[in-house]
Formats: structure tokens, sequence, C-alpha cells
């Protein structure tokens, strides 16, 4: 276990390794191929710490106090903030009362849910009130009818059994609900059976209005229980999970199954603070995500526990085990974790899985498809930074690289606030690869630029319509300058980039650097940054165009590096020459398909024999087992 202090000695992460050297070593090999989140909490560190424990099961538990004790700034916590409602039942008073609440959970509350909708908890809530007349009113309400003897309109329409006046006693009121909270529990069918032997007693005493309102309630709890389809039958009680990420945010999405009915539903998006595949996120939402449900249940009494029998997962963590035998621990009973393979719950896990893709498609397009919010945006970035008109075209360049190998760059597009990705660039650096991001930058933008001017003295040559290929009709690559010009990093970057341009003559496009740090945006030459407000919609463009070129850079990297990788695990293959290896790429088409041929197959292939195939093959597996160490 280790944590990292900024230079307050405040406690700004927490993390577990089992090998602490080699996590140091990720953090600190080289900044420039860190994930941003990443890159800031190595930068915003000054020391770091580490405990020993000797189980991976004291591990999670130590994590989950330690986030818990210093709430670090850049670990995740999965809390249910004030927008998810909740169905409260107020059993620390004198007469519980039920009602719709969003906020902190509060001791002696019974809370059912989330729903998705407050308007789904009063429609259920209206149907099981005529069964549970319990009060719904507030406290004020309830003093006034008190106070005049008279009930309110649900006194008047029997869903309310009217304590206010008495009409029943405190506990006979208690007794309606708690058979409330038994019921949303998930205890159907005993409340069922117990309604249906009380009609047919009614009926048999010939007490035939009473046995009408006894079926008329059977009626309404089948109709609340309608709403709540079943999605496993065999009763189960689950919790779903699924995920949907990229490089830069993660959305989860967690169903609670109980009594094999959709009980409740929350999700959230979180900055991914690593590179972290499924496996990673699993580990991280299961330790967070129970511990802190375990403690609000023991914050308001809550006698049941809201760690259910199973877990449903995507990807089993690395430490599965280790997991599952702490939420056990939580639980007090053995809790499975697994990732479901066939049938209904496969079912229910691909539901969720479309609903945590949904939620983060949404998330993304929330404030990029608000015109008001992008219009704000540009009208403050021309504040901001003193420009002439608004950047309607904002263009962003980010380099991306491991330790100066395979360096490369993305160039991407947003016009009017939203990304134009037919116009993305990517750019594979050679005259600047070994010379720092400063050099890079001015590379990509002298090239960049350079292609502008020439494009635009074609057109002039050809006297064509400007920006426009006359062969094709579509507009040209590099045709159209910005009047914004980002670059990934702070004040050397913008003043590289803008020199570039002063050199070529451009002088219509203002450049800034947005450092990741601090979120500075720094103008070419000018000593101290511009500060943006943290709120500002002007600042979340920027980080926007940022991170979508950072992302854009990332996956053409990945790409060259792969390609890179695959070709150079048929290097120094004892038989194998440059022209053998081109005859074996073109006949499979690729080194993937290559590496899932057998030895006959690769021996048919003309100019190869059966010796050298399985020299190949070797040499293949030995490169794949290497990758995965790695």
């Amino acid at each position: 276990m280790y944590k990292f202090r900024d230079a307050t000695k405040r406690v700004i992460y927490v993390g577990k390794a089992k090998s602490l050297r080699s996590r140091l070593n990720s953090y600190f090999a080289d900044l420039s191929g860190l994930h941003p989140r990443t890159r800031q909490m190595v930068t915003t560190a000054a020391s770091v710490e580490w405990t020993v424990v000797t189980t991976e099961v004291e591990a999670l538990q130590l994590e989950y106090n330690w986030i818990k004790e210093f709430d670090p700034r850049f670990n995740v916590r999965y809390r249910d903030d004030k927008s998810y409602p909740v169905l409260a039942v107020t059993m620390n008073e004198e007469f519980p009362r039920l009602h719709v609440y969003r906020g902190p959970r509060k001791r002696g509350v019974r809370y059912f849910g989330p729903y998705a909708h407050a308007w789904a908890i009063r429609e259920t809530l209206d149907l099981l009130l005529r069964v549970f007349p319990a009060r719904t009113c507030s406290n004020g309400v309830f003093r006034r009818h008190t106070q005049i003897g008279r009930p309110c309109l649900l006194g008047y329409i029997d869903k309310c059994s009217a304590p206010c006046v008495g009409r029943v006693t405190e506990e006979q009121h208690r007794s309606i609900v708690e058979d409330f909270c038994d019921f949303l529990a998930g205890r159907t069918d005993l409340m069922m059976r117990r309604l249906e032997k009380e009609m047919a007693e009614a009926s048999e005493q010939l007490e035939f209005e009473r046995a009408a309102r006894l079926r008329d309630d059977l009626g309404a709890l089948r109709r609340a229980m309608e709403k709540q389809a079943v999605v496993l039958g065999d009763g189960t009680d689950a919790d779903v999970v699924a995920f949907a990420h990229d490089e830069l945010e993660a959305a989860v999405q967690v169903f609670h199954v109980r009594g094999g009915r959709v009980r409740g539903q929350r999700g959230w998006v979180i900055d991914k603070v690593d590179e972290m595949d499924v496996r990673d996120l699993v580990d991280q939402f299961l330790t967070q995500f129970y511990g802190e449900q375990v403690e609000l249940a023991e914050q308001t009494a809550d006698t049941g526990s809201p760690v259910p029998r199973e877990v449903l997962v995507p990807e089993l963590p690395t430490d599965a085990d280790a997991v599952a035998e702490w939420l056990s621990g939580l639980r007090g009973s053995r809790v499975q974790l697994r990732v479901p393979q066939r049938g209904d719950k496969r079912a229910l896990a691909e539901t969720v899985q479309r609903n945590a893709e949904e939620a983060f498609q949404q998330h993304k397009l929330r404030r990029a498809g608000d015109l008001t919010a992008r219009s704000a945006a540009l009208a403050e970035l021309q504040e901001q930074l003193g420009l002439d008109s608004a950047p309607l075209r904002i263009e962003c360049v980010d380099i991306s690289h491991i330790q100066g190998s395979d360096v490369v760059a993305s160039l991407v597009v947003f016009e009017d606030g939203v990304p134009r990705k037919s116009e993305y660039r990517r750019f594979a650096l050679r005259e600047a690869a070994t010379e720092g991001d400063v050099a890079s930058i001015a590379e990509v933008v002298r090239r960049r630029f350079h292609r502008y001017l020439k494009e635009n003295e074609e057109a002039a040559v050809e006297e064509a319509k400007p920006g426009i290929d006359p062969e094709t009709g579509r507009p040209r690559k590099f045709a159209y300058p910005p009047n914004l010009l980002v670059v990934d990093g702070a004040g050397p970057q913008a003043t590289a980039a803008a020199d570039v341009l002063a050199e070529l003559g451009i002088t219509d496009v203002a450049v800034i650097g947005l450092a990741k740090r601090l979120e500075e945006v720094w103008l070419p030459a000018d000593p101290d940054p511009v500060i943006l407000p943290r709120t500002s919609e002007a600042l979340y463009l920027l980080q926007r165009v940022r991170d979508e070129a950072h992302r854009f850079a990332i996956r053409y990297h990945r790409e060259k590096r792969s390609k890179r990788l695959q070709v150079s695990a048929l290097d120094g293959v004892p038989g194998l020459g440059q022209t053998r290896r081109a005859a074996l790429i073109k006949h499979f088409g690729s080194v993937k398909k290559l590496r899932q041929a057998g030895v006959d197959e690769i021996a048919q292939v003309p100019g190869v024999g059966r010796r050298t195939a399985e020299a190949v093959v070797a040499a293949l597996q030995a490169a794949q087992a290497g990758e995965r160490e790695s």
C-alpha cells in the first residue's frame, strides 16, 4: 500500500501494488507518456509513503480505510449524490412517514431505491397506499390537521389511516409501515398469501364489502409488482455491474436485483486516474462502492446488508478471490463474484452494458450539444484571450511517445465547439522525434501550415475556388486555417508554435498552450499564464479539445507501436530473410492471422520449409508471451 502526498503533506492518492518499485517506475519513467490525470497526480506529488501488508484482503481493507480517512483528490469516490431519488421511511419518528427523498442518509430512516425518476416512486407509492395507508404528509401538515381535528384529502379517500386525528394508534400505524417496508424489501409472496387468506375468510363469513376491498388490494399489489418486472426467475439477489470507457473517462451502471426483480438502478461517470482496463475498473468499483454502502447502512442502522449474495461483473478483477473474500466479510456470509456466461443473467448483463454505454454517450454529448453553452464558451474565449472574433474553428496538437520512441502527433479540429472528425490528421514525426516535445510541436505546426500555404498557391494557379479540390469538388485536407491553435503544453510549446507561424508569414492565427498540471492557458512569450475560472464553459471547451487530441494521439501511437512489435517478432528467425518474411505477410495478410496459423499452414507458403515454419511459430509464441508479461 502506498500514499502520495503533496508539498503541504496532504494525501492526494492512495493505491496498492504487489511491486512498489515497478509501480513507481511506471509513474516516473516518462511523464509525457502518462495518462493526463496520472501526469497531474505525479507532478503534484512531493513524497511517497508505503505500508507492507501480508494478504490481498488486508490491502483491500486498508485501501478503503485510507480513502475514507484522507479523501484523496485523485481517488474516485462512488458516493450517492442528490441526483438519485429514493423512497424514504422515517422509522425514527413517532408516526413514520413515506416520502421521496434526495440527499445524505440519516440514522433511523429506511431507504428503498434508488429509482431512475421521482415520478416512478410517486406512481408506485400511489398504488400501494390503498393497501398500506401510512402517512405521507410533512410534519407541518400533520401538526395542522392534528390541531383542527380533521384529516386531509388522503384520509377521506382511505389512502391514509389518519393517525393525525386518532383513527389508528401509534402501534397500529407502525405495523402498517412495517408491512409496507416488508413488501418493498421483497417479501411479497407472504403478503399476497396473507391477503388471499383474509379475503377467503371474509367471503366465508359473508363480509362481501371487506372481501371486495381485499380483492382490490391484491390487484393493487399485483400492479405494483408488474412495474418491477421479473428479470431472474429463480428469485436471485444480485447486483449486475457494467462499464463503458475510453482513455480518459468511464461510466459505470449497477442494477440491484432483489427477489428476481430490479429494485434499483444507479450510475456514475468518473475521470480515470490511470490507464485502466475493465478488470481494474471492476476492482476499484467493488472495493469503494460496497465499503461505502456498508458504512451508510451502519450509520442509518439499516438491518439489511447492502452486499448481495451474488455480484455479476463483465470481467473478474486480477485478485478476484481476495475481493470475494472481502465482500463476504462485509456481508457476513459467502458472496459469489462471477461473470455471467449464458441465460437470463447473461441477458441482463447485456442490458446493463447497453445502459452504461448510453449513459456514457449522453455524458459526452450533454454539454457539447448545448448550443447556448458552446456559444458562451466561444464568446468567453474571445474575451479572455483578447481575440478579434470568436474562435469558430479551433485546432489542437498533441504529441505521444514512450521515452522518445514511436513519436507521433495528432491534430483535431473543432468547429462551433463541435468535433469535426473528418478533418482530424495524424503525423509520424521524423526530424524532431529525438529533440523533445517543443521541437515536435514546431515540426507538426510547420508541416500543417506549409500544406495550407501550398494548397492555397495551387488553388490560385488553377483559379479554383479557395479550399476546394477542383477534381473531386471536396474540401482540401489543409485548406482552412484555424482561428485558434491550441498546443498541449505550457509557454515553451506555445512560443515554438507561434515562432513557426511567424516564420511562415501567417499572422491571423492565435496560439495558446494548455498546461495539464493546473489547466493554465499560456500565451506565446508571456511570462504569466491566463487563469480561467474552473467552472467556465471556455475552460471546459479547451479541456475537451485537448483531451480529444490526446485520445487521438494515444490511439495512433498504440497502433504504430503494435505494428512495430508485431513485425519485429519475426526478426532473427533462422532461415527467414526479408523476402520470405514479406511472402508470409502477403499470404496471411497480417501478423495477427499468421499467429493463428499452424506449422503445416505456414510450411505451405512457397519458399518456407517445415523447419522455418516451426521457428516462426516458436518466435511468435515467445513474443506473445513477452507481451502478456509486460
